[in-house]
């Protein structure tokens, strides 16, 4: 109930609240009137004292200011973003691949209208991600998960002109791929030894994420020789740089750069819950970069060598495990029966503390230092056993047990046709039943997954009607081809012939 009290309170708070506001409505006329009559300046100063704020310290130890400034300059327009398109229609016998779930999770260079399985796709699908031009005839770097499910990749230079690219050849393992565009006056970056790379030092990550072009962000190295399982090849290598500095998707296949404005690393994941940037990036480090593109330049395949063993890091869980001391290194589980090591006399249960003098501290640290080695060379390994420290010289040797290089031929017509071949030795050939014939072992972007439903696995004998049983016959019978091409050829376990069409104009 109301109360004659009440009413004469609340009246009271009503004219003290009143008089407070007349109060202030005489004081804010009083200021406009004391203003009026006279200018009220705004002063815009050229720059800004103070901007360099923090300071580093060079390798010799000079002090210098800590500036992002000249290195974003150095690196932007070496820095490209890439489409990667696909045309395919896919029926009902069609199946649409895709890419691992964790790349795909991360980068967001899943493509657009993407289907299930069994539907008919009726528009171009595209992805995009980034990459890193490293030299002046126009070849770039990137991941092998952006371009991986394309038939056409197109690059845009940071001045946005755009050209489309040739796919030089491609390394799943460390997700890598290695492009060619046709342009002058290409601005490269630089790369550098990743092993000389400090935790702690500056690093920039340039890219386009998020449909944001062009985009630098700064931080440090995290860490190094890091694996995080992402990539599901075989033979995979993983150990990576890691990062603080920002990156999202659309960073992939783009570049870490250390203050100078060189490359330390390929940007190719994050650890994520959500997808998006939380604070811990990785890159593919130079040194495998560069082992990856002199390998496709030169034999047309990259080389890998390989201990033969399988391998986990030690640490003082896996002593107790295994009932060993514990020293820092890597323990030996299993070795392959004739591989590298087992020719060299390494045994299972030794621990790798060194490789030609190299400290080796984790499996991801070994990885890395075979990885940068080719079928044929010798590495002195380092292994601690019963506690003696003793030395072995190892012959790595390829994924067959042989310490041959398998070149395989990069012709440029065979780059535009988008695959790598294999000819069949005779005794291949005798067992399927035919004189001979050239196997496509890998499909990237270009013509034949651009034009046709052709799957890898396929044995190519005849072109335009003329038996092919080498490379250098389907170099000869594609070379100054103009116009319409038909392939002929079986895929094995199958006794139907099969039959591709595409253009070499298109």
């Amino acid at each position: 109930m109301t109360t004659k009290a009440n009413i004469t309170q609340g009246w009271k708070i009503y004219l003290f609240s009143a008089l407070v506001a007349l109060a202030v409505s005489f004081a804010v006329i009083k200021g406009y009137q004391m203003n009026q009559g006279k200018n009220i300046n705004i002063t815009q100063v050229e720059g800004v004292k103070g901007k360099h704020v923090l300071y580093t310290a060079d390798n010799e130890g000079n002090i210098k200011p800590l500036d992002f400034t000249d290195t974003s300059q150095k690196v932007l327009d070496a820095v490209v973003h890439i489409k990667s398109i696909r045309t395919r229609e896919q029926g009902s016998l069609g199946s649409t691949r895709q890419l691992p779930d964790p790349f795909r999770e991360f980068f967001g260079d899943m493509f657009k209208n993407q289907i299930p399985d069994g539907g008919i796709q009726s528009q171009p699908m595209v992805a995009t991600g980034s990459g890193v031009i490293i030299n002046e005839k126009g070849y770039i770097v990137t991941n092998n998960h952006v371009i991986d499910d394309a038939d056409e990749v197109e690059v845009t230079l940071y001045d946005n002109e755009s050209y489309k690219a040739t796919v030089i050849g491609t390394d799943p393992t460390t997700d890598l791929a290695l492009l060619q565009i046709r342009a002058d006056n290409l601005k490269a970056i630089d790369l550098v030894n990743s092993d000389d790379v400090e935790v702690g030092e500056w690093v920039l990550a340039v890219g386009n994420p998020l449909g944001l072009n062009s985009t630098v962000t700064a931080g440090i190295v995290s860490a190094k020789a890091r694996s995080i399982n992402i990539n599901k090849e075989k033979f995979a290598v993983e150990s990576f740089i890691q990062t603080d500095a920002a990156i999202n998707p659309g960073n992939s296949g783009g570049a870490l750069v250390n203050l100078e404005g060189n490359l330390i690393g390929i940007n190719t994941a994050i650890a994520s819950r959500t997808g998006s940037y939380t604070g811990y990036g990785f890159a593919v480090p130079s040194n495998i970069v560069t082992k990856v593109v002199e390998d496709l330049l030169k034999y047309g395949s990259v080389q890998r060598g390989m201990l033969g063993v399988t391998i986990r890091t030690m640490d003082s869980n896996l002593a107790r495990e295994k009932d060993v001391e514990f020293a820092k290194g890597v323990w030996v589980e299993n070795v392959g029966e004739d591989s590298a090591a087992d020719k060299a006399g390494i045994k299972s249960g030794d621990i790798i503390t060194k490789v030609d003098d190299v400290i080796v501290h984790t499996s991801p640290r070994l990885q890395e230092i075979i990885a940068s080695k080719r079928p044929g060379d010798k590495v002195t390994v380092t292994v601690k056993r019963k506690g003696k420290e003793k030395e072995f010289d190892v012959v790595l040797e390829n994924a067959n047990g042989s310490t041959e290089i398998v070149k395989r031929e990069k012709k440029e017509v065979l780059n535009l046709l988008g695959a790598d071949f294999e000819a069949l030795d005779a005794d291949q050939a005798k067992e399927l039943g035919i004189d001979g014939g050239v196997k496509v072992v890998r499909l990237y972007p270009g013509k034949i997954r651009k034009h046709t439903q052709m799957r890898e696995g396929f044995i190519i004998t005849h072109i335009d009607g003329k038996k092919i049983k080498d490379l250098e016959d389907v170099a000869k019978a594609l070379e100054n081809k103009a116009g319409g091409v038909m392939l002929e050829g079986i895929y094995e376990g199958s006794s139907n012939k099969y039959y591709y069409a595409f253009g070499m104009d298109s």
